[in-house]
């Protein structure tokens, strides 16, 4: 069931009600046995088979954990679920590699990609790793790895939560609270707002253009590349805001997964900013075993290259998504032969530019569905290219929409050293806090996209 749903509204409300009666009748593990049932049921529901492979990998990750000083236990713990997202995931993908490589004919195998595959097989990888190198203790009780792993708010599209994060909260006295509510609530209203009113209009454009580029116009296929950009945003900063302020309902917290992206000055600030889960992943369980900074210049531009490049590839099991990788990891490259941070205003206003049209530039090659679709939009774009002009409303909208919401949060940051990201929780005690919520109520009830359009995040 998908979070912007009446299913989910109902599921939602069922669970918080019951979590708050069984936490203060049955205690913590009360709770957790419950929350654990709630979150198979809620993965079960796409297709109940998956929930068998989500309690493999976490069976795994328990028992490996266990003897994680073992190096065969460990080598085990780490391969599982790698095997899992190797053969779910990318089988087919290397099969036809292979095939177009050496021209030779292979069958492909008829397998269904599990939702959330992607994150429980990472948050399994780090638990295991992270008991190795003695971060945390290996969990004892079962039900509370299972829960960590399966937790639904993050269980299909993140963030990825570590487990050194969530699971001391489990050993913690947190509550279902009226100031949990009012907090969590808030951030599921305005990541709905992103998702249905936002990003789901904007995918109706975006889905078109890219579907036939070479129908429109140059100007029509720029403004198709911002809307991606915006419309991939609003789309997973929306999901990210449901899921945390979901699990803030029921007392845990996650940490933030976007950070104003689209202000960053230079790419690295942008991968510090954008999908902040999945950068800091990367670059603590790959960037840095491979050896991160520490053995050269050379060394450590090859090292932000691969990590990149896996990371396009963990998108999705596309040649287009291992490019769109690359160029980030040769713009991260590039970042780092720069001798200075830009200090300046104007420098920093042109290094937003700058970064925005690179990264709006690296989006055409994660939306398109092949390399020649990418090309088209570019070559449109390029030989200022004639066709169907489309001037369509929704972009404005949201164009407008980032641009306020950010002065907005620069402005509330003012008297710090830096903004920290606009999370719009209001006083609901002001009549001004009461009109904002209120309005962003409305216009989710009013103006919610109705057709068929799933979180970008879910086929990763």
């Amino acid at each position: 069931m998908s979070f912007a749903s009446i299913e989910f509204f109902i599921f939602f409300i069922t669970v918080l009600f019951g979590t708050a009666v069984l936490e203060r009748k049955c205690g913590r593990k009360g709770k957790h046995i419950f929350l654990l049932t709630a979150s198979y049921f809620f993965y079960g529901y796409w297709d109940w088979r998956f929930c068998f492979l989500l309690l493999f990998v976490t069976t795994a990750a328990y028992f490996t954990a266990q003897y994680a000083e073992n190096r065969i236990a460990f080598f085990a713990g780490v391969a599982v679920p790698l095997i899992v997202l190797a053969v779910f995931k990318y089988f087919n993908f290397f099969l036809a590699s292979f095939s177009a490589l050496f021209g030779r004919k292979t069958g492909i195998l008829n397998i269904i990609l599990p939702v959330g595959i992607s994150f429980y097989t990472f948050q399994a990888l780090s638990y295991v790793i992270d008991v190795k190198r003695e971060k945390i203790s290996a969990e004892k009780d079962f039900i509370k790895l299972a829960l960590y792993i399966s937790f639904f708010p993050q269980l299909v599209a993140g963030p990825i939560v570590k487990a050194k994060d969530f699971l001391p909260q489990l050993d913690e006295e947190r509550r279902v609270s009226l100031k949990g509510i009012e907090y969590g609530v808030q951030l599921m209203v305005f990541g709905l707002l992103k998702k249905i009113v936002l990003a789901d209009h904007m995918s109706v454009f975006v889905d078109d253009v890219f579907y036939a580029p070479s129908a429109y116009d140059w100007k029509t296929l720029i403004l198709a590349a911002v809307s991606y950009s915006l419309q991939i945003y609003f789309d997973f900063s929306g999901y990210s805001d449901l899921a945390i302020g979901c699990a803030k309902c029921f007392g845990y917290d996650f940490l933030p997964n976007f950070n104003l992206p689209y202000i960053s000055a230079s790419i690295t600030e942008f991968w510090r900013r954008w999908h902040i889960s999945l950068s800091t992943w990367l670059k603590e369980y790959l960037y840095i075993p491979l050896g991160g900074n520490r053995k050269g210049k050379k060394r450590q531009y090859v090292n932000l290259f691969i990590t990149m490049l896996l990371g396009g590839l963990w998108h999705g099991a596309s040649w287009t998504f291992v490019f769109w990788g690359a160029l980030n990891g040769f713009a991260l490259c590039l970042d780092k032969l720069r001798k200075r941070e830009i200090s300046s205003l104007p420098g920093k206003a042109a290094g937003i530019v700058v970064t925005y049209c690179f990264i709006t530039f690296t989006w055409i090659f994660f939306r398109a569905d092949t390399f020649t679709d990418a090309w088209n939009v570019i070559r449109g774009i390029v030989t200022l290219q004639n066709g169907i002009v489309q001037n369509f409303m929704w972009s404005y909208i949201s164009i407008a929409f980032v641009m306020i919401a950010t002065v907005a949060a620069v402005l509330h940051s003012r008297k710090k050293n830096s903004v920290s990201g606009y999370y719009p929780v209001v006083n609901l005690n002001s009549f001004w806090g009461l009109t904002a919520f209120f309005t962003a109520c409305g216009l989710v009830l009013a103006l919610a996209f109705t057709g068929e359009a799933p979180f970008v995040y879910f086929q990763f």
